[in-house]
């Protein structure tokens, strides 16, 4: 697989790249035999450099039925209901889209979920924002996820992945009695903690610089404009080592099928309602006001101490985007006793935590078989 590159930083960047203008001469330098081969292969790889720059968009490899269709979201339903509480998964929304929980046939936590024996998975496949869509807050995405758990019986196994986990954890602060277990994985809980990027990002860049860009797009925070961010937090991979390596490959059918389905992922964001966003960037990632206890959501100031239910955190070593500490800082701010956390720190970066070989086949397993253990099944109803 092609390598990942972080999922959620502040936009910061313009919107967008072509092949870079240097790419001609520096890959005829590198061509061998004779100069109608150099050819073929040089014009081969313009072809395949072109296919992952503007691929078609992702598509979900892994059977599922649309539970709901809402405004936000499309609630998908993978594998067969049963008894037991159901296990939810909040994807991020945070640029891309929810095809990261189930990326293929190898690659798909919710896949690892049913393996442990979760009868049926669930995940919030969060819709790219219209223009009609520009003034959805994050009360809009509190209450729709809200009713997703209503549609699944009232009560869920929660996990949130990223950005999805902050939402999570405001669900399950605001109705504690809705969420039986929580999984926060690579989740922003306190965006003050550690001394990563998008923490510094965050407090140096004004906010009149988010207005100015939501402007731009309508009142909507553009895709196009995060994925420029992304690309420009590591532009020596974005910008110049992908396509070398694409070149060096370009006669690896495999690895050229690959690439060009992780950029399916990759390079199809996904646009944000301006109000979300501007919330999300002010509320959280400056002021931290959910860490703080300040946060007001649907109504009521919301504090993560009223979060008592058995709780697994989950981070990447080197993730630079959810660092470690902003994700582990959930032991100290939640209401769960310390017997009922858990806590894993996986090698790898973000995008690792939900796509990567070793985490899918090794953790997620055991994070599935920890979500069965918690399960209160007696007197709930089987989803149908």
């Amino acid at each position: 697989m092609p390598k990942p590159e972080p999922s959620n930083p502040v936009a910061n960047g313009a919107a967008g790249h072509a092949l870079p203008f240097f790419w001609p001469p520096a890959a005829a330098a590198r061509m061998e035999g004779s100069a109608f081969g150099a050819a073929a292969r040089f014009f081969d790889f313009l072809g395949k450099a072109a296919q992952i720059d503007h691929p078609p968009p992702p598509a979900w490899h892994t059977p599922n039925t649309v539970r709901l269709d809402l405004p936000t979201m499309r609630l998908r339903q993978f594998g067969h209901p049963g008894k037991g509480v159901p296990v939810l998964i909040d994807a991020p929304f945070a640029g891309h889209g929810a095809t990261i929980a189930a990326f293929d046939e190898r690659q798909s936590l919710v896949a690892a979920l049913i393996g442990a024996g979760t009868d049926a998975v669930w995940v919030t496949d969060w819709k790219s924002a219209t223009q009609e869509m520009r003034y959805f807050s994050i009360d809009t995405y509190l209450e729709e996820l809200n009713v997703a758990i209503d549609e699944l019986g009232g009560r869920v196994s929660l996990v949130g992945l990223c950005q999805g986990g902050w939402l999570s954890a405001m669900l399950a602060a605001r109705f504690p009695h809705k969420v039986a277990s929580l999984v926060l994985a690579g989740s922003p809980i306190d965006t003050d903690a550690g001394h990563g990027p998008i923490r510094q990002l965050a407090h140096t860049i004004p906010l009149s610089t988010y207005e100015k860009m939501v402007d731009m797009g309508g009142g909507r925070m553009p895709g196009r404009f995060m994925l420029a961010g992304w690309k420009n937090m590591h532009p020596d991979q974005q910008y110049l080592r992908k396509y070398v390596d694409l070149f060096e490959h370009a006669g690896d059918a495999d690895y050229v099928a690959r690439t060009k389905h992780f950029e399916s992922w990759y390079e199809n964001p996904l646009d944000l309602p301006g109000s979300y966003y501007l919330q999300a960037i002010r509320l959280l990632f400056k002021e931290n006001l959910f860490a703080k206890g300040r946060f007001t959501g649907l109504g009521r100031t919301l504090s993560l101490k009223d979060i008592t239910c058995p709780t697994y955190l989950l981070a990447g070593e080197d993730d630079d985007i959810t660092t470690k500490e902003q994700v582990f800082a959930a032991k100290d701010l939640l209401g769960t006793p310390a017997h009922l956390l858990e806590s894993a720190l996986v090698p790898g970066g973000h995008i690792g935590l939900f796509m990567g070989h070793r985490t899918i086949a090794e953790t997620w397993p055991v994070i599935g078989r920890w979500i069965l253990s918690q399960r209160q099944d007696a007197g709930r109803p089987r989803v149908r």
